[in-house]
């Protein structure tokens, strides 16, 4: 699967930890930056995960601050993009299942790298199950993204 990755200077190391493990794990993924622990501003990097998920660079996105509170507002800033914290191994599955998911928000400092990497492979490993009701309140969600953001879904 093609993935794209990204985090502020807070979720660096854990960046770097599951870069590595998707990479092994067989998948390609972009790495949008940050490239070191030096201060930055999370919305920058939640934005560049998003876009290129949005942008079709990407099929799916992972992006980790320090909470993951703050890249998940601000992904979910892009229209067509779906981003929720998970930190259990049940609303990384079931958000994608339930409610197509596309951006799996970390934080780095309240999880460790075993548990991420368990996170990101229940989330990679899940897929949107059609079912009506499902497909009825995604769209209603896409409804309400088109009102405010005045474009279609």
């Amino acid at each position: 699967m093609r993935l794209v990755i990204g985090s502020d200077h807070a979720g660096y190391e854990l960046k770097q930890v599951l870069a590595e493990f998707l990479r092994a794990s067989g998948h390609e993924v972009l790495d949008v930056g940050t490239y070191s622990t030096a201060p930055v501003d999370y919305p920058d990097y939640a934005e560049a995960v998003a876009g290129a998920v949005r942008d079709g660079q990407a099929e799916r996105g992972v992006v980790i601050c320090g909470s993951g509170v703050g890249a998940s507002v601000a992904a979910n800033k892009i229209p067509g993009i779906r981003a929720a914290i998970c930190h259990d191994g049940y609303s990384a599955h079931q958000g994608v299942e339930h409610d197509d998911m596309n951006v799996l928000v970390l934080g780095s400092r309240v999880i460790g790298g075993e548990l991420a990497k368990d996170l990101v492979r229940d989330y990679l490993g899940a897929n949107f199950s059609g079912e009506e009701r499902h497909v009825r309140r995604l769209a209603k969600v896409k409804g309400i993204e088109a009102r405010y953001m005045h474009i279609e879904c």
